[in-house]
């Protein structure tokens, strides 16, 4: 129908500069959805090694031998063990234990850390995106006022145009920031919760070395 703006049209015809920021955002969009499916993916994975783990550390601790061991839960218990290794000496056993502790939730970091790896553009786009955009539709609407001082046409039909493409950058703006702080918010909710429960974990492992450690009666001795 005559009349109507597309939004086809309205980047086509908008400013120069104003089409850059409206890539740009798009951009910023795309690769935000990026990050969001494939972090949703990884934390799923993560959260279900982390479960499993819990599960092997209680049954450690409760003496159970265990023979299916996941890399995941095996890589933080080599860990532990391979720094229980070292002579406690002089450490008491709260020393010792920490010391083991740290080695593990050292182990857990790099895993963690890769799982929250590229979240901080989420943070990024979230909190610039909105500005960007206001940006665009602050100097779109300068333009279209320059066109109206040129022209000296003040009817709608003729404002109307620049005003939508300028504010359509507005709008894109907020749709790649909308998303990106309601995911960078769930993702961080998310490793901190699967932090919690991995630290559990390693608080029972932690306890059952530093006890066959200082126990002698639980070491056969």
């Amino acid at each position: 129908m005559d009349g109507q703006i597309s939004i086809t049209d309205m980047f086509l015809e908008a400013d120069p500069v104003v089409q850059t920021v409206m890539l740009l955002l798009l951009l910023a969009s795309i690769i935000c959805w990026v990050i969001i499916f494939e972090k949703t993916v990884i934390l799923r994975r993560v959260s279900r090694s982390v479960w499993l783990f819990k599960k092997i550390a209680a049954q450690i601790a409760g003496g159970a031998e265990i023979e299916d061991n996941p890399e995941f839960t095996r890589r933080i218990i080599s860990a532990g063990v391979e720094e229980s290794r070292d002579g406690a000496g002089s450490e008491t056993r709260a020393d010792y234990r920490e010391r083991l502790e740290r080695s593990m939730r050292m182990a857990l970091s790099g895993r963690l850390d890769q799982a929250g790896s590229r979240v901080m553009f989420l943070a990024t786009v979230g909190s610039t995106a909105p500005f960007i955009g206001l940006f665009g539709t602050v100097w779109g609407i300068m333009h279209s006022f320059i066109g109206i001082a040129a022209t000296g046409e003040t009817t709608l039909a003729v404002v109307a145009p620049g005003i939508a493409e300028a504010l359509f950058a507005t709008a894109m703006g907020l749709v790649a920031a909308i998303p990106a702080v309601i995911a960078y918010n769930k993702i961080n909710s998310t490793l901190k919760k699967i932090s919690k429960e991995a630290l559990m974990g390693i608080a029972l492992l932690g306890n059952h070395l530093a006890r066959l450690h200082f126990s002698p009666a639980e070491r056969g001795l």
